[in-house]
């Protein structure tokens, strides 16, 4: 599958920098024009990693990115004219994973996209995703809770991989309609409600969060 980038950049000339040559390279982008935009783009949908400019309209980058990390775990790369030390510290302080400053070289963000991308999902190399007594294995459909092996069903399954591979964030009921159903699927939330709770006595421990008003979620771990 194809990796997801989002850019987060004000300036026009510059996302289009970005946008034709990540593609080109095969990612699929999605890019926003403030910091605002760029907090609803990343709740639509997962994306794989972030590049994100300092110098915002409306929500600056420093607490786009503070905002993202209270959620994921997300690779986010910081694009910004701010070459002194103290904001390149800020943003490593914001749990930044990379900071790239302007002008930059297209070639070295391209590079640096791709070393980021394959140093973080190194562990996703091994397919599997632990949380407490929960083991999962995405590549063999497996998963376990305190060794003993569970059914799920392929919704069930992917319901919980996309809340272990997202922990902290909550998903309504129509993203995860989105998500994990699809856009085609001719059902309501009450069908998302009924798989939850088949998910939640089959794992039998209580971790599928329900955030009243809005979704579900996993926590993170403390």
């Amino acid at each position: 599958m194809d990796k997801k980038i989002l850019i987060i950049e004000d300036e026009a000339a510059i996302q289009k920098i970005l946008t034709e040559p990540l593609t080109f390279a095969g990612y699929k982008v999605t890019a926003a024009s403030d910091g605002l935009e760029g907090i609803n783009a990343f709740h639509k949908q997962p994306f794989d990693l972030v590049l994100l400019d300092i110098m915002l309209p409306k929500i600056d980058g420093y607490t786009v990115c503070e905002l993202i990390r209270q959620e994921s775990q997300i690779p986010i790369i910081l694009l910004t004219a701010l070459d002194s030390e103290d904001a390149q510290i800020k943003g490593f302080d914001k749990l930044a994973d990379d900071y790239i400053t302007k002008p930059f070289s297209i070639r070295l963000v391209l590079k640096r996209v791709e070393a980021l991308l394959r140093r973080t999902s190194s562990d996703i190399l091994s397919d599997t995703i632990r949380y407490k007594e929960i083991t999962l294995c995405e590549s063999e459909r497996q998963v376990t809770v305190s060794g003993k092996e569970l059914s799920l069903t392929h919704l069930e399954f992917e319901l919980l991989l996309l809340f272990l591979k997202n922990k902290g964030r909550v998903f309504t009921r129509d993203e995860l309609l989105n998500l994990v159903w699809g856009y085609d699927f001719a059902g309501d939330e009450k069908g998302v409600n009924f798989h939850i709770m088949n998910l939640r006595k089959k794992l039998n421990v209580d971790y599928i969060e329900t955030v009243r008003g809005v979704g579900y979620r996993i926590a993170k771990e403390n």
